[in-house]
């Protein structure tokens, strides 16, 4: 899909976007606004935008940071669980039925706003908009982020007059009254994460004690850290520090603990070891200094690193709804993109899934092309096309 001619664009346009509540619903979302107003302050154009979310959800932090209005509903949270009787718990069924009285918030909103069309990222409170959206009658866009539609678009499917998927291996999982309205945009990604420069990552950092002959290695258990892959990381230490230089962005909350096995270190392998909390800002230097990514799973994950072409190890968090981090990992080991960790993570499975990639270059070079082949880096333009032509 090639990206929109900007004459073409409408002279005025009103987005309702919905969905949030963690970062692999807000930020596709956000992108999505962001390359929306771009475009439309390039073309001299208006564009107004409304996100419908909760109080607690994370887009309620993200849109007024943005200087996106932003208006709330109520929602339910279903509780998966094995068993199909136990999802009939009394907290499902009490959430369940604050679902109509968000759909009769959300259309309301959407009354009173009048957009051309309502974008819904997934997340719980996507379901109430959504459903509002076809109540009143707007074009409703779903974007899925994961290789299987999540539980809140597979409730939407049905209302929405595009399903915009992140892969090609979405299309046969969908049902079959929706894959003609279904098109492959990818997973947007944040710009500034394709832009980054090792050199600046080296001096914000302060990594002068790396040995820029070896590899580096990236690890992160996401902005919170990862207790699992902090402590195969700690023990597999020595063992790769004597093969690579190492950027562990362990959590706020385990920098002290972490420093433990970072002090147990000799004096020739310490200055390899990079411990930080967060990785803010200079993300993308981090990104475009490392060789190989561990890491966890979901899918804003997988979409940057695949657009940079990244070599990775996976570590699926094992409570992740449905089990999609699993499938994720698995779907770009299968494709030769990446490694999957499944089951038990130990250090010395982390350290047998690096030596390969480690010891040899050219296997980091296909892994990377395989990557990058499964990347979108146009995504969020992508995703526009979609929500632009569905007013039409």
């Amino acid at each position: 899909m090639q990206s929109a001619d900007r004459s073409s664009l409408p002279r005025s346009f009103r987005l309702i976007v919905s969905g949030g509540g963690t970062g692999g619903h807000t930020y596709p979302a956000l992108t999505a606004v962001r390359t929306l107003r771009d475009r439309f302050a390039a073309d001299g154009g208006t564009f107004d935008v409304l996100w419908i979310g909760t109080v607690e959800g994370l887009e309620a932090r993200v849109a007024p940071i943005e200087g996106i209005p932003f208006a709330t509903v109520v929602t339910g949270k279903i509780r998966r669980a094995a068993n199909p009787l136990k999802m009939l718990s009394l907290a499902n069924l009490r959430d369940m039925a604050r679902v109509p009285l968000g759909i009769a918030q959300a259309r309301k909103i959407i009354r009173g706003f009048a957009p051309d069309v309502v974008l819904a990222t997934g997340g719980y409170v996507a379901v109430p908009a959504g459903l509002a959206a076809r109540l009143c009658r707007v074009p409703l866009v779903l974007h899925e982020q994961t290789v299987r539609l999540g539980l809140a678009n597979r409730r939407l499917a049905g209302s929405a007059a595009r399903v915009a998927v992140s892969s090609e291996s979405t299309l046969p999982l969908l049902p079959e009254s929706v894959r003609s309205s279904a098109v492959v945009t990818g997973n947007p990604v944040r710009p500034e994460v394709l832009t980054g420069h090792p050199g600046k990552a080296v001096a914000a950092l302060g990594l002068t004690g790396f040995d820029r002959r070896l590899p580096t290695l990236y690890v992160t258990g996401g902005a919170q850290g990862a207790q699992q892959i902090n402590a195969g990381v700690g023990d597999a230490l020595p063992w790769l520090l004597e093969r690579v230089n190492v950027i562990h962005q362990c959590g706020a909350d385990n920098v002290e603990s972490m420093r433990r096995y970072a002090a147990a270190l000799p004096d020739a392998l310490r200055g390899r070891y990079h411990l930080t909390g967060f990785v803010g800002s200079e993300l993308p230097d981090v990104l475009a200094l490392a060789d190989v990514v561990v890491s966890r799973s979901g899918a804003g994950t997988l979409a940057e690193l695949t657009a940079l072409g990244k070599p990775a190890v996976f570590v699926p968090l094992a409570s992740s709804a449905g089990g999609e981090q699993a499938h994720n990992a698995r779907h770009l080991q299968e494709a030769g993109a990446a490694v999957a960790l499944l089951g038990d993570f130990t250090a010395a499975r982390l350290c047998g899934a690096l030596e390969p990639l480690l010891a040899d270059p050219a296997r980091r070079a296909r892994m990377a092309q395989r990557a990058r082949a499964l990347g979108r880096p146009d995504a969020a333009d992508r995703l526009v096309e979609v929500v632009l032509s569905a007013a039409t």
